[in-house]
């Protein structure tokens, strides 16, 4: 039998130095962009310098909405990989208040309400909650990607370029509003659903006071054996894939879907009061006609005929 070693003959087991273990480096993680060494990140996250754009934006619409602003609302959410969607919402006078909640459930900071009346007009609203402020625009001129078959195509969930025209510039309220978009539709970096590169364009520009909206795919025609150069935007070209949309402001509040006004556009002409009109100038074309037809008689019974000495000529 194997004897037993005595517990005086084992020998001690000296400590390990931690400063030995500095020595051996751990692997650095990998990313999409290259390798990242962790301390570097706990640095960086733990400095005051980090910032980490959080931004969500929650997407609805109102009840009884038409089924083209419904596509239409669908078209931007798929182009913003950082919005929510949620169920629809009563188009009421206490919407702000619902809305707001439903802001704060979701975890956002901004959102997008499709509001449809009358089943003709479609009102957007871009609100920051709950602080505002918040702009309140008509939607003309919509065309989905559905309808207008374009031929561009780019990526879901990448990243986009936002570019404005030089009008943005000129006025306080034009500012603000370019603001609210790069906050809205600028999709946050290194977003757990984004793609970590751009493909794509969205154009913002004023023309006659509105706002046109166009989605443009970014494309370097070559061929499969050709190397493009990094950075070779004279090859770069622009192929449109849609949705197209013109805003035209209405009001710019203070506060979340209301308070005080801070802007009114006073080019701005209700949609009802261009029906109306409609409706006017018809009305007045019947009129016209009883009107000519009654100064017709008049004149018929003022100026009779002179009578035909050969009318009676055959009746015998």
């Amino acid at each position: 039998m194997v004897k037993k070693r005595k517990h005086s003959e084992t020998k001690a087991v000296e400590p390990t130095n931690k400063d030995d273990d500095n020595s051996v480096q751990e692997r650095p993680k990998r990313t999409l962009l290259g390798w990242k060494d962790k301390t570097e990140v706990k640095e960086t996250e733990s400095s005051p310098a980090f910032f980490r754009n959080k931004e969500k934006v929650l997407v609805t619409c109102s009840r009884r909405i038409n089924y083209r602003y419904r596509h239409l609302m669908l078209n931007v959410v798929s182009l913003l990989p950082h919005c929510k969607k949620d169920s629809k919402v009563e188009s009421k006078s206490s919407k702000g208040a619902t809305l707001n909640e439903l802001v704060e459930l979701k975890s956002c900071s901004s959102c997008l309400f499709f509001e449809c009346r009358k089943h003709k007009d479609l009102y957007l609203w871009m609100v920051k909650s709950p602080s505002g402020p918040s702009v309140k625009f008509i939607v003309n001129a919509v065309h989905t990607m559905e309808e207008l078959k374009l031929t561009g195509n780019h990526l879901r969930g990448s990243r986009p370029l936002l570019s404005f025209s030089s009008n943005f510039d000129n006025d306080a309220h034009w500012k603000l509003v370019k603001e609210m978009i790069t906050q809205i539709f600028g999709i946050p970096k290194e977003h757990r659903k984004s793609k970590p590169y751009h493909d794509h364009v969205f154009n913002f520009s004023i023309v006659d006071g509105h706002i046109w909206f166009r989605n443009y795919q970014i494309t370097v025609p070559h061929n499969e054996s050709d190397k493009v150069a990094r950075g070779g935007l004279e090859k770069m070209t622009l192929i449109e894939v849609g949705p197209r949309f013109c805003l035209n402001p209405i009001k710019i509040f203070g506060g979340s879907f209301g308070g005080p006004t801070l802007y009114e556009n006073p080019l701005y002409v209700s949609p009802n009061q261009i029906r109306a009109l409609e409706k006017r100038q018809k009305a007045g074309k019947y009129a016209k006609k009883v009107k000519a037809k009654k100064r017709r008689k008049m004149h018929e019974l003022s100026n009779p005929l002179e009578p035909n000495e050969f009318a009676d000529m055959w009746k015998e």
